[in-house]
């Protein structure tokens, strides 16, 4: 589909949905995000309750899909509207398409909000100092409200089957990954089943995001500006969300500090316990945390056959394959520290 079409195809579909006319000036691709494709639209609706200048983004499927259990663009936008409700710093979302008949795939568009999202520029760009300071404060109070959201209305949401723990719904997930890809990686194999002789006990279910990190937050000088990335959301343990943003590779290689390479672990948890008001237990974000790094490991290599199958050929999905060895390494170390804390 040429630039034009896409414009032509737009300016009628937001022409319908907004009750006016509608002219698209510009559209962009956003970087970063391996799941679904982004684009920045900017467009100017003439009449109707909704006539003015709007700055839009546009979230799309991709012809592949990285995780089965992603939520569809319809589970999204209502997920997002919820969010919304809830006080939850999220993008508004505006209109949706569902069924692919506009652009050959379904769609949303949401508002834009500006700022950075790139992490590797959010670690360490000297104007984001102050933001730095005040963000994992900032994560802890977001995922607090998040995690507050009533599941009431979210039937949609992905959830543990067949009476599982989220953990071990999490390791099963990851488990038929493996066996999908007929991946033969002895780190992984002796991962899964430290993990299944150490899971803790499950904290109550609550709206988990998913994909809470460094990289999916739009930041600003003045900190956290809003929670992106929302298709991988489900009910599940709040300690998954907390623990996620520890995960190596969401420190893009400021590993001093080990939230999202922009905090100390204790005060974030700290936050968020002052926030919500739950007690954190911090064996279960340990866990999460060596979960987290396996299903990363895991999902790597996943990310790079979706660009050797040729169905989403990419370099940014090939050059994840090589970062495997790299979370297989920091899960292994981990898993050291862990029975060495223990060891009389």
């Amino acid at each position: 589909m040429t630039e034009t079409e896409l414009r032509e195809r737009l300016e009628a579909f937001i022409g319908v949905s907004a009750g006016g006319a509608a002219r698209v000036e510009a559209v962009r691709p956003l970087a970063g995000g391996a799941s679904l494709e982004s684009l920045a639209v900017d467009v100017t609706i003439s009449g109707g309750p909704e006539a003015g200048r709007h700055a839009l983004v546009l979230r799309m499927d991709q012809a592949s899909r990285m995780n089965p259990e992603a939520l569809d663009r319809a589970g999204e936008f209502a997920l997002l509207r919820a969010a919304d409700e809830a006080g939850v710093l999220a993008p508004r979302p505006r209109w949706l398409e569902p069924a692919g008949a506009v652009l050959g795939r379904p769609f949303l568009l949401m508002e834009r909000i500006e700022g950075e999202t790139i992490g590797a520029r959010i670690v360490r760009r000297p104007e984001l100092a102050a933001a730095r300071a005040a963000l994992p404060r900032q994560m802890a109070h977001q995922l607090a409200r998040i995690h507050a959201i009533d599941p009431t209305g979210l039937s949609f949401l992905p959830r543990p089957r067949n009476g599982m723990t989220p953990a071990a719904h999490a390791m099963a997930q990851t488990r038929a990954l493996i066996d999908r890809l007929h991946i033969a990686s002895p780190a992984l194999e002796f991962g899964l089943r430290w993990l299944a002789m150490h899971e803790p006990p499950p904290a109550p279910p609550v709206v988990v995001h998913g994909d809470f990190r460094v990289g999916n937050l739009m930041v600003g000088p003045e900190g956290l500006r809003a929670v992106l990335d929302w298709e991988f959301a489900h009910l599940g343990d709040p300690h998954e969300d907390l623990a996620w943003p520890t995960v190596r590779d969401w420190r893009f290689g400021n590993d001093a500090l080990p939230v999202g390479g922009v905090g100390e672990l204790e005060p974030y948890l700290a936050a968020y316990e002052a926030a919500s008001g739950r007690r954190v237990n911090r064996a279960a974000v340990r866990f999460w945390e060596i979960l987290g790094n396996l299903r990363w490991a895991a999902t790597c290599r996943s990310q790079a056959q979706r660009h050797l199958s040729g169905a989403d050929p990419s370099v940014e999905l090939a050059s994840l394959g090589r970062r495997a060895a790299e979370m297989e390494l920091e899960f292994l170390t981990l898993i050291e520290h862990a029975n060495e804390q223990k060891a009389p």
